[in-house]
């Protein structure tokens, strides 16, 4: 009889499990080398220390009580742990702080897709360090990282969480209409978009902006499309300050946004052909520290062990 394990979650045998500590040790050894001391937190925080953040959809569900009643949840990321201690034991540091971490996150997914709930990271976390010079660091350590580990055909998507948001405040996109947008935009139903925008009373230059922007990818040329806009300048001083090898790696994706409500600037992902999901997910989030006591810019990004390891395989049978 085979027991079964809950929805969402697997066994990690011998044989895998060799092949992903191969993979972190690779990783772990480019964290070592730029300076980036591991982190361990618990898997357990309390409700209300998450809530300082603003996870928007990327909200914690998985909650329980403890001996005196208080809410207390699995964590759905490493930021805001790290957020946290950074506020309180490093109160006083000298920044720029560098961390890295290997930690289990839990997410509530639809059983029927088979999406884990359970997924190993390996990630950094850089605190202290402002845009565009933090930023270059984050992507030149996530580059060295996944070449250590024999990633060969992978690209990393480049955006601006801040670009969108721009657009619709410079058009006049009413708040009540805003979220709407954003949702067809983060799960790039463009032709929800364009519906959505026209349902609404905007000039028809600004109108096909907001169609019409978020569908630009492709090399540093396309920046020079959407004119002199703050956050399009810093994307070309950041890839000015990237090494030739990163920035090979670089597509330039203006629709890109992220449902986790605390990114303010540059985001990124990682995609590889062998796999028809993002391996990892990084970007800016220049406000959140503030909110737990201690206001420093910071950039960061969480690699999925599990979906590089996929990759990985892919790869090597292609």
């Amino acid at each position: 009889m085979i027991l079964p394990t809950p929805s969402g979650t697997r066994d990690v045998l011998p044989d895998e499990m060799r092949e992903l500590r191969a993979i972190t040790e690779a990783i772990r050894g480019v964290f070592d080398q730029h300076g980036y001391g591991e982190i361990w937190t618990p898997a357990l925080e309390y409700e209300e220390v998450l809530e300082r953040a603003d996870l928007g959809e990327g909200r914690a569900v998985y909650r329980m009580f403890d001996e005196h009643g208080k809410v207390l949840t699995l964590r759905w990321d490493m930021t805001v742990p790290i957020a946290r201690v950074v506020a309180t034991r490093y109160a006083n540091a000298e920044p720029p702080l560098r961390f890295a971490y290997f930690a289990h996150a839990y997410r509530d997914v639809r059983p029927q897709r088979g999406l884990p709930r359970e997924q190993f990271q390996a990630g950094i976390e850089l605190v202290g360090s402002p845009a565009p010079e933090g930023t270059a660091e984050a992507l030149t350590v996530l580059c060295r990282a996944l070449d250590a580990t024999g990633l060969r055909a992978y690209r990393i998507g480049l955006g601006s969480a801040a670009l969108y948001p721009s657009l619709m405040e410079e058009a006049g996109v009413p708040e009540a209409a805003r979220a709407g947008l954003l949702g067809e935009l983060a799960t790039r139903d463009f032709v929800g978009l364009r519906r959505r925008v026209g349902e609404l009373d905007l000039p028809a230059a600004m109108a096909d902006a907001l169609v019409e922007v978020p569908q630009m990818r492709g090399g540093r040329e396309i920046l020079d499309r959407v004119g002199e806009r703050g956050h399009v300048e810093m994307l070309r001083r950041l890839y000015d300050l990237l090494d030739e090898d990163v920035r090979a790696r670089l597509i330039f994706d203006l629709g890109l946004v992220r449902q986790l409500g605390y990114y303010t600037g540059a985001v990124f992902e990682v995609y590889d052909p062998a796999l028809g999901a993002p391996i990892g997910r990084g970007g800016r989030y220049d406000d959140l520290l503030g909110k737990f006591g201690r206001d420093l810019p910071a950039v960061g990004f969480a690699l999925n062990v599990d979906r590089l390891h996929i990759a990985l395989t892919g790869e090597e049978r292609g």
